[in-house]
């Protein structure tokens, strides 16, 4: 879905470029994950089952293309 985006983003940036700001991006997330199940008392495991499944969406819609 994303693909398309993802890959004229990346060849405008360049590819060192763009994938630190794909890992900034993917690293502030799972911080907004922790940050959530921190608040709310969820445990590690189910923390870390939504970062799976945030990654898993992430690579269907082709954000990780």
């Amino acid at each position: 879905m994303f693909a398309p985006i993802v890959v004229l983003i990346r060849g405008w940036m360049g590819e060192p470029k763009f994938v630190r700001l794909r890992g900034k991006a993917i690293a502030l997330h799972a911080q907004l994950i922790t940050n959530f199940c921190e608040q709310f008392g969820i445990d590690r495991s189910q923390r870390q089952n939504w970062i799976r499944l945030a990654r898993d969406n992430g690579k269907r819609l082709g954000l990780l293309a």
